[in-house]
């Protein structure tokens, strides 16, 4: 019997054995096709960013993510990373009549040339900043204005709520962060108060920077016939692109003449009262401005508002109402840029100040991630002898952000940059003072996110008496700071070193 089914027995297992033998090979053959499929997509990604993206250092920083962390690199890029800066978000043109437009152009031409011929020394000092904001965006120079600087939310507050209470015609707020805590509520409250009296009230949130008002806070302002709108809205929190290119601006428009920008959002966190028992000190800086220099602000609003709401808003007169003030001469020009801008206009913007400083640049900013740009800058400048401080956090909400920052103190110390680090507790002002005549006070971080994806807003504010009360703040904050030493910096050790260089190479994408 063992003789009879032996062949069989044999046969049987010659064919299981070839069986494996070709599904190995199959196998094989399938992972050498995946394998040269991915190598084809990469490559293709790869094309795309370095066809789509502007700047080198994030270009290699894509490009490393994409060949080294397989899959989720890509996933990332095209997440957080592919540039629809050329896919316009959204049109800036709230007057669409051509010929009204080219009428208008040439007013705001006109009306700036005759501030120039003022004679004001701020402004004649920095004639090109001044055009350059002109051409770039149209942004005009106005001249006839009050401006008030206020320190933290508990300066900025009570004169918020103040011009509020004065509404009589229209109220445009939009904001970043606004929560649902006690001094949200405070403005809520006012701002129903107000439609209810028939003033118009507009409210842009931003759908992820405020995302704790979507369900109880913003229903409320509705059901009280306020017109509210998240700010480009999010569907998909987890692959949402629309999450990298958020609303950071922070602009308050009262009946066309009062106008409130800065870094300070509305929250109890920016607030430092003992009764809201708030983890650390917070110290921001905000800016009231009375005058034609709201004009540009409101301008910013009508096209944010045109576009999420997806209403067109007329610019009538009442919207653009307000009279120069002929005991001020503060002189206001607005840069603001997003991913709608042909240009990054505020980077723009601040490498000219830096440019033009002959004496003095005071800085001021919680994330300093400069990019090449910035950094050329500021090391030229303080190269060829002007006096130049960066005030930091010692630390911020963000330890990666940090870590990034840091590889870039020694490389301005060397060039003669004092550095020094806030302790009192977070700083999150972003302003810059330079030469006593120029301030520069708004939303705008230093890094590639505030230049390349949010949509940002800083006051150009041309006058000593509003750059000497900033200096004195600047001032004021170093006393709770310490300057690094150069020479203590490069001394530390590597396994402190190592991690700041890492996180400078993936920099370009934060």
């Amino acid at each position: 019997m063992a003789y009879i089914y032996a062949p069989v027995y044999y046969h049987q297992i010659t064919e299981q054995y070839l069986y494996y033998n070709v599904m190995q090979h199959m196998q094989l053959d399938w992972v050498l096709l995946g394998e040269i499929v991915y190598a084809i997509i990469v490559g293709l990604v790869c094309l795309r960013i370095v066809y789509d993206t502007r700047s080198t250092s994030k270009t290699s920083a894509y490009i490393l993510l994409a060949l080294f962390v397989p899959f989720l690199g890509m996933i990332i890029y095209f997440v957080v990373g592919a540039n629809y800066r050329k896919n316009i978000l959204y049109s800036k043109k709230i007057v669409k009549n051509g010929r009204l437009l080219n009428k208008i152009r040439k007013e705001i031409y006109l009306e700036s040339e005759k501030t120039w011929d003022t004679g004001e020394p701020e402004v004649q000092r920095h004639k090109k900043l001044a055009r350059l904001l002109l051409n770039d965006s149209m942004s005009p120079l106005s001249g006839s204005n009050e401006v008030e600087l206020l320190l933290n939310g508990e300066e900025k507050f009570p004169e918020v709520i103040k011009q509020l209470k004065l509404a009589k015609h229209h109220i445009h707020i939009e904001y970043y962060i606004f929560e649902d805590d006690v001094i949200g509520n405070q403005i809520k409250d006012i701002l129903i108060a107000k439609a209810r009296e028939g003033v118009e009230v507009r409210f842009i949130y931003d759908d992820f920077g405020s995302r704790s008002i979507r369900k109880k806070l913003v229903p409320e302002l509705i059901e009280a016939g306020i017109q509210a709108f998240p700010f480009f809205q999010i569907y998909f929190m987890a692959l949402a692109n629309r999450v990298n290119y958020r609303n950071h601006r922070k602009i308050i428009v009262i009946d066309g003449s009062v106008g409130f920008t800065g870094g300070i959002n509305v929250s109890d966190r920016y607030i430092n009262a003992p009764k809201l028992k708030n983890d650390f000190y917070w110290r921001d800086t905000h800016l009231m401005i009375k005058g034609p220099g709201v004009y540009y602000l409101q301008y910013l609003f009508i096209c944010d508002w045109n576009f999420c709401s997806d209403s067109e808003l007329e610019p009538i007169e009442n919207y653009f109402s307000a009279a120069k003030n002929e005991k001020s001469d503060a002189i206001v020009q607005i840069a603001a840029s997003g991913p709608d801008s042909e240009t990054p206009t505020i980077m723009f913007s601040l490498i000219q100040a830096i440019g033009m400083a002959e004496e003095e640049i005071l800085i001021t900013n919680p994330y300093f991630i400069p990019g090449e740009s910035l950094l050329n800058a500021l090391t030229v400048a303080a190269m060829s002898g002007v006096k130049v401080k960066l005030l930091v956090p010692l630390k911020s909400d963000s330890a990666f952000v940090d870590s990034a920052a840091r590889s870039y103190y020694g490389e301005i110390m060397e060039a003669g940059v004092e550095v020094y680090t806030y302790k009192k507790g977070f700083i999150h002002a972003k302003t810059m003072v330079l030469d006593g005549s120029l301030s520069i006070i708004g939303t705008a971080n230093m890094d590639h996110r505030s230049y390349e994806l949010n949509f940002e807003v800083n006051a150009m504010v041309y006058d000593s008496k509003l750059a000497k009360q900033l200096r004195k703040a600047f001032n004021d904050d170093l006393e709770h700071a310490s300057r690094i030493s150069l020479n203590a910096w490069e001394k530390r050790p590597l396994y402190k070193q190592l991690p700041e260089r890492i996180t400078r190479l993936l920099s370009p994408l934060l």
